[in-house]
């Protein structure tokens, strides 16, 4: 005999699943926001610009894009980390407010990435440059590694700031080779890169969309990409790990969307399914390498575990350089 407990498991469960479906059905019923923290103009900005139309088209409501810069972008992280539970607040963030900033600054940081931002979609890595002057007789990584160990304590390589993903890949560089290249910070990618052409740092890492205008023009030279695979932008450029010692070497900054972790499941889900199909779009994935942006598919199981494998390196680096705010 079917007991009456199994009439109520089952109706118990039927009410789930169809409030599961209506919560999904229904999503989103306004406008929607995505986060960026930082300016105008920067590369995070423009990807969640390029997402924007395909997901007012793809989810039936408007989508706007609000820019909230300042402190490392964790303005940003932080709104949406506390946006409740309705998914129609999202953040398109880098690596650093997500995977970097919990190690530089720690108790000062007001959310927590790992339990308040719930992992959605993978936008594509961002491998750094390594590039040095024209004159320069390094053209390859190889070189690049002989002519550090050669020079030891007497080069210098810039990026745009300190404990970036281009000042960590330099860092991680300096660890498993052996080397003792000093790094110098920017403010800004532009300057970094222009201070190589006239000799003023030995080498940048930089991102490839700051680099690519004086790469053209002659003034520089990429000689590494920090990612293990070579870049479709530029496919005559090995990876930096094919030097000897830097065997298994990648270091990337990256893109992703997130939305608070307190949102229901079935808007999770929802926004899993859209956004992956939004970035396999030839348009799309075209848009993103003009910018210097390598597109990957993950699930957002395969991100969450990603996301939380580059803060363990990230971390792992800061500490063993020392890296401090102050330095």
């Amino acid at each position: 005999m079917i007991s009456r407990r199994f009439f109520i498991a089952a109706g118990a469960a039927t009410l789930t699943g169809a409030r599961s479906a209506l919560a999904q059905s229904t999503y989103p019923d306004h406008t929607m926001r995505i986060l960026v923290g930082y300016p105008a103009g920067g590369g995070v900005d423009l990807v969640a610009r390029l997402v924007a139309d395909p997901m007012r088209e793809v989810l039936g409501q408007p989508v706007i894009v609000e820019n909230r810069a300042g402190a490392a972008a964790m303005i940003a992280a932080q709104a949406v980390a506390k946006a409740g539970n309705d998914g129609h607040t999202l953040l398109m963030a880098a690596s650093g407010e997500i995977a970097v900033n919990k190690h530089l600054y720690k108790e000062k940081m007001t959310y927590q990435p790992e339990t308040e931002l719930a992992p959605i979609a993978l936008v594509g890595i961002v491998p750094c440059v390594v590039v040095v002057a024209d004159a320069s007789p390094v053209r390859t990584p190889a070189d690049l590694i002989a002519f550090a160990k050669a020079n030891k304590g007497k080069l210098s390589y810039s990026s745009s700031g300190v404990g970036n993903p281009q000042h960590l890949a330099g860092e991680l560089m300096n660890k498993m080779a052996g080397t003792d290249v000093q790094h110098v910070p920017y403010r800004g990618s532009a300057p970094a890169v222009t201070d190589v052409a006239v000799g003023a740092v030995t080498m940048s890492f930089s991102s490839l969309a700051a680099a690519l205008p004086l790469i053209q023009a002659g003034k520089i030279r990429a000689v590494a990409v920090t990612s293990r695979e070579r870049m479709p932008q530029l496919p005559d450029v090995a990876p930096l790990s094919d030097a000897p010692g830097l065997a298994g070497y990648e270091l990337l900054n990256w893109f992703a969307m997130f939305a608070p972790a307190s949102s229901s499941p079935p808007i999770l889900a929802r926004l899993a399914e859209v956004m992956p199909q939004i970035m396999q779009r030839a348009d799309i994935k075209e848009k993103l390498a003009i910018q210097g942006i390598v597109s990957r598919s993950m699930t957002d199981a395969e991100l969450r575990a990603f996301v939380r494998s580059e803060s363990d390196k990230f971390a792992g680096i800061i500490q063993e350089a020392n890296i401090t705010l102050g330095n």
